[in-house]
């Protein structure tokens, strides 16, 4: 690595930027994780994890392989925080074991797609269940009616898409008035939506349990049944199939489990960060992982797989309510998705700014975003990403053969989920291109069972990958492109004869990051 330590100096008083407040406990960059991670997925994934894999055993081993990856992924970006514990995460790490390119690519596919994307997502699955409550919130009640800018693409507004907006421009607002009005939100959310998360797993064992589903489910638990195609005339009835299956439904799993280390683009708000944002990763994704992996055991004693596959609208957490509460089960699970929903939307929305923020301090972002307000957290940077986000609720798909309707984050976030899991194993094998690199580097925290671990997690994810390329082109490919997109943006904003020195805060420590020539 070509460049040298460079300060940003001792400045005049009037012009001292402001610095991050470390208002974040342990307590409150947990709740982060938890809250980034639980969402909707884990009460709708399993539906479409159940059609790949075809049975009740194999269901909870292939939460356990997203539950073990994810895992595994925290104890070695615990080692990259505690040795970097900066503003912008994964965008530091990748910058300074590879290059400002790699940083940047992954920034721009975080801004443009990853956390933009996911913000509208979980923002429309909060309309659509708050219209489960109120029947006027419903994504066919238009305000203006879809219009067409090309067969396959439009634009519309329903009252379910301006609810997302507005949640998404309230949480925004929120975030901008300070760290402390964020993590309020976020450990109230937090809290509850844990609770009424453990809340179904309880009553899904103790009382929805019933002897016919866990007879059917258990007595066959590894003979795959009711299996959909994999393509190429394969399927989970033979091993290669269930190897493949095991891998594709990863692309449920590991989303619905993403966002564990959003806590490090914070990095830089947190007491303690060379301590606290490993243990809070790490912590955060075991409880999380742990609340999963028992869900999909209350799905399973209280439903028989063939109703978990095809529940409606793949919706199981909704048809186990109702197993249990044939009356009240669908208003009881609206509410409490709105409750997990609405604190993802706030986690996510909290932490992403802190990425774009540090992407302008090195010029590669627009300058307004590397700022912060009089209470002290990126305002410009949150707006700009809630805009964006907002926007990406109105572009709609539509398809001629099936005249239904989709929406465009739901297949930008499709594409670029491989592109995400290529980013996670760049970001792992940093951990031994820094041993190399930087071996004299302080390290607080060394990843637990190194070097088995990170290569654990390299060789899994790579698997993984390599199976979602061969078997679903048509959503892996165009993640790569989306990803190389930011190629040409790169080397406009790296012209010649413009640096990258950070133009940093002490506090967020970015001016003691590496400049790269």
């Amino acid at each position: 690595m070509a460049g040298k330590l460079k300060s940003a100096g001792p400045e005049p008083a009037a012009s001292k930027p402001r610095e991050f407040a470390r208002g974040l406990n342990l307590f409150d960059s947990t709740m982060l994780v938890v809250g980034a991670m639980i969402g909707s997925g884990i009460f709708i994934v399993p539906a479409e994890m159940a059609r790949y894999v075809g049975s009740a055993g194999w269901l909870l081993v292939a939460w356990g392989v997203a539950g073990v990856l994810t895992i595994a992924g925290a104890l070695c970006y615990g080692e990259l925080s505690a040795m970097m514990p900066y503003a912008g995460g994964m965008y530091v790490y990748l910058r300074e074991a590879y290059s400002p390119l790699w940083g940047f690519l992954y920034g721009w596919t975080l801004f443009s797609v990853i956390e933009t994307g996911t913000i509208a997502a979980v923002a429309v699955a909060f309309a659509r269940f708050s219209g489960v409550l109120w029947p006027l919130v419903s994504e066919e009640r238009y305000l203006i009616s879809p219009f067409h800018i090309s067969t396959h693409y439009a634009l519309s507004l329903s009252t379910a898409q301006l609810l997302a907006i507005g949640v998404i421009f309230l949480l925004t607002f929120s975030n901008t008035l300070g760290l402390r009005y964020g993590k309020l939100i976020q450990n109230v959310f937090t809290v509850t939506k844990t609770g009424a998360l453990g809340g179904l797993i309880v009553m899904g064992i103790l009382y929805g349990r019933n002897a016919a589903a866990v007879s059917a489910n258990f007595a066959t638990a590894w003979h795959p049944r009711g299996v959909d195609s994999l393509g190429r005339g394969l399927d989970a009835t033979t091993m290669f199939g269930l190897f493949v299956a095991i891998c594709l439904s990863q692309t449920g799993s590991l989303f619905s489990a993403d966002s564990w280390h959003n806590i490090a683009f914070a990095a830089a708000e947190v007491k303690k960060a060379e301590r606290n944002v490993t243990l809070a990763m790490v912590g955060g994704a075991t409880l999380v992982i742990t609340l999963y992996l028992l869900a999909n055991v209350a799905y399973l004693v209280t439903l028989p797989l063939e109703a978990i596959q095809h529940a409606p609208a793949d919706r199981v957490g909704t048809a186990t309510l109702r197993a249990i509460f044939p009356g009240a089960g669908a208003g009881v699970m609206a509410a409490a998705i709105m409750i997990s929903t609405f604190g993802t939307i706030n986690a996510l929305t909290l932490t992403g700014a802190r990425v774009y923020y540090a992407m302008a301090r090195q010029k590669l972002f627009f300058p307004f975003a590397g700022k912060l307000n009089a209470a002290s957290v990126p305002a410009s940077s949150l707006r700009l990403q809630g805009l964006w986000a907002a926007l990406l609720v109105l572009p709609r798909t539509y398809s001629p053969a099936t005249q239904s309707w989709g929406n465009l984050y739901s297949n930008l976030l499709e594409y670029v989920i491989s592109a995400a899991l290529i980013f996670y194993v760049l970001t792992v094998a940093g951990v031994f291109r820094l041993r190399i690199k930087r071996p004299n580097a302080p390290r607080p925290y060394r990843t637990l069972g190194y070097p088995v671990v990170p290569a654990f997690y390299i060789l899994v994810a790579t698997v993984t990958l390599i199976v979602l390329f061969v078997y679903r082109p048509s959503t892996t490919w165009p993640g790569l492109l989306i990803v190389l997109l930011g190629v040409p943006i790169y080397l406009v904003i790296r012209r010649p004869g413009r640096g990258l020195e950070p133009i940093s805060s002490p506090q967020s420590k970015t001016a003691d990051l590496q400049t790269m020539d």
